[in-house]
Parts: structure tokens; sequence; C-alpha cells
């Protein structure tokens, strides 16, 4: 009984030695040769057309060497298309204010310091430690404490004349209104 060999369907696949993705990235722009460029799928297509299967994580590996290339101006996107940037081009400028021009150092090659430092000037210090003030508050000069002084009760004449007058206090807020009782209509 002659056995077979075992097919084994967990077997590792076996790629193509690939290129660096910039390189195919780029080759693969040059091949679609569309003067717009080229999108993400069709660089795709075109990378699958040369080299036949590729890894699992191809569609990875291509967003983000895409991206990267976009990042570091070898690839410019036009309308979500990928194109090679044009060498006669002046070079892109990052975002915000561009950097003033440095100045020539002078001879003696040391840095001339700015007329006055940035930011608030220190408080001057004194040579004697701070003294430790006491716990309670001195008096001001006015003999007064600081502060607002506190709130009292009533006044003393309100007082005996509402115990005098009903012998009721108020509550809070406003009293209610009085109702007077209205005369029958006369022709009832």
């Amino acid at each position: 009984m002659a056995a077979e060999p075992p097919t084994d369907s967990t077997a590792p696949v076996t790629y193509p030695v690939l290129p660096p993705y910039p390189e195919l990235i780029l080759s693969a722009i040059e091949a679609v040769d569309d003067k717009n460029g080229a999108n993400k799928s069709s660089i795709s297509k075109q990378i699958e057309a040369t080299y036949g299967s590729l890894p699992a994580a191809h569609s990875t590996l291509l967003s983000h060497h895409l991206n990267k290339m976009k990042a570091s101006g070898q690839l410019l996107i036009i309308k979500n298309n990928y194109v090679k940037p044009d060498p006669n081009a002046p070079p892109r400028r990052g975002r915000g204010r561009p950097p003033k021009p440095k100045q020539d150092l002078p001879e003696g090659g040391t840095v001339a310091s700015s007329p006055r430092p940035r930011g608030r000037p220190p408080k001057p210090r004194d040579d004697l430690p701070p003294v430790s003030a006491p716990k309670e508050a001195a008096p001001s000069v006015t003999g007064r404490k600081r502060g607002r002084p506190p709130k009292l009760g009533k006044p003393a004449t309100t007082a005996p004349a509402a115990a005098a007058a009903g012998g009721e206090r108020r509550g809070r807020g406003r009293p209610p209104k009085v109702k007077t009782p209205t005369a029958a209509p006369v022709g009832a």
C-alpha cells in the first residue's frame, strides 16, 4: 500500500519577494500612466497584476505607505488620485507662519542678548527672611476689624411694636391677598 503524502490545508502560503512598498506604489502610478494620477484601487490592481498573489495585509500596508508618502511629500493627492510631484515645482510650505530668517553671528561668536528679557520682571527679594505674623489679626488703624460687619438682628424699635399690634410674627415671603366679600347681584 503506497501512502500518499498528506495534504495540509494549513500549510503556509509562500508569496513572491516584493520590493519595498514605496517602490511598488511609484511603479504602479507610472504603469497606470494617467495624467490625473491613480487612485488607491487602481494602484492595488496594478500591483496585483504585476506580482500575482499578495499578502493578506496588502490593503492595510498600501494605505499606510500611501499616507506616509503623502505626508513626506513623495506623493500629492488631487481629487482622490495620487500623483508624483513635479520636480520643477517649488517645495511645499508647511502650515502656519514661516520662521524668521536667522541672523549671522557677529565676529565674537556670541549672540548679543536682547535689550530686556521676556516676561514679567521678578519681585525684589529682601536679604532678611520674612517675619512670621502672629496668629491673631492686629486691629487696623481705624480700630475696626477687616471685612463686612456681622449681621445684627432687627432694630429694637420694631420688635415691641409688632408684639403690641397683634402678637403674631409675620412669616417669610409676600403676604396673601385679602379676599373681600362681594355683594350678590341685584337681579337674582
